[in-house]
């Protein structure tokens, strides 16, 4: 019988994949982006493994193609990412302290730093850490199913620190949060802090790009930096089986490509991440992981539109 096992495919050098655009270094001549892992995954409150979801990403990219047929670029003309690596063991003790310190190593040539998580936690680490404990010239969007209010420190809780912290809640913005997904005294404390909420229902009414803007003046106003995070569980279970509390009726893989690309081509947006994956979930084709490495092309793309 023959073997029917798979075989890689013959390297065709006009089709270079999306992976080649990642460098040890900045690239003299093109936008520059850093990719940084933060794997998180201690204190989730949804069974998950410890595997690297950064790694599974990264690897997905060879996947994928640099020609982006929306804008008629190749985004190996335009942009490069230079690969920080995987932050040691954020969850353990000093992990806050090991994200800072990547993060300051980051060069000041990138105009946008990814995130790759990891649970949500990943968004309270980098975010304090960007800010420096001041959060005066931060706003926060967040494209998620859930709120993230909840007390004590795990995955549920990462907005809520931030607010504790200081990041005045009038500039934060929560995108996409579900029916069922959240409780009343949570979204009680989020509509009277002054949270702007933009449920899922918003984007049978409206188009992509509208609420992308709409956020990015909440919380970018009065010439804030802008951080978002893109928790991968807003999206539909069918696209997104490697999220653990994604649910059926969730955005779509398209709107969320959408959303990515328009917050990316902000110039007040200076870091994004993507959480909740766990790749050792994922189905067999790896749809989750694939959805996430396209979405860091999003992410380049958007870059790439942003004025000189």
């Amino acid at each position: 019988m023959p073997n029917m096992g798979f075989v890689a495919p013959a390297r065709d050098t006009k089709w270079p994949s999306a992976a080649t655009l990642l460098h040890a270094q900045p690239v003299v001549g093109r936008r520059n982006v850093a990719l940084l892992g933060v794997s998180t995954f201690a204190t989730s409150v949804s069974m998950r493994s410890a595997s690297s979801t950064p790694a599974a990403i990264r690897d997905a990219l060879e996947r994928y193609s640099t020609w982006s047929f929306e804008d008629r670029v190749d985004l190996a003309d335009r942009v490069a990412v230079v690969d920080y690596g995987d932050v040691e063991d954020p969850d353990g003790d000093g992990g806050s302290a090991r994200v800072a310190r990547a993060l300051a190593g980051v060069s000041t040539d990138a105009e946008l730093t990814i995130v790759l998580g990891g649970d949500n936690a990943a968004t309270w680490h980098a975010l304090r850490a960007l800010a420096s404990d001041s959060f005066s010239d931060y706003g926060l969007i967040t494209l998620d199913a859930h709120l993230d209010l909840r007390d004590g420190r795990s995955n549920g809780s990462p907005v809520r620190q931030l607010l504790d912290e200081g990041l005045d809640p009038h500039h934060v913005v929560q995108v996409g949060l579900a029916d069922f997904s959240n409780s009343a005294p949570y979204a009680r404390g989020a509509l009277e802090a002054g949270v702007t909420i933009i449920g899922r229902d918003a984007f049978r009414r409206e188009d992509v790009a509208s609420i992308a803007k709409r956020a990015l003046e909440v919380a970018g106003g009065d010439g804030r930096k802008v951080y978002v995070d893109i928790d991968l569980d807003v999206a539909d279970r069918s696209v997104a089986p490697g999220c653990p509390a994604a649910a059926p009726g969730g955005l779509s893989a398209d709107e969320i490509r959408t959303f990515v690309r328009e917050v990316a081509s902000s110039t007040s947006v200076v870091a994004i991440d993507f959480t909740e994956i766990d790749a050792e979930q994922d189905g067999i084709d790896r749809r989750t992981i694939r959805l996430a490495a396209l979405l860091v092309l999003e992410t380049l793309a958007g870059v790439q539109r942003r004025s000189a």
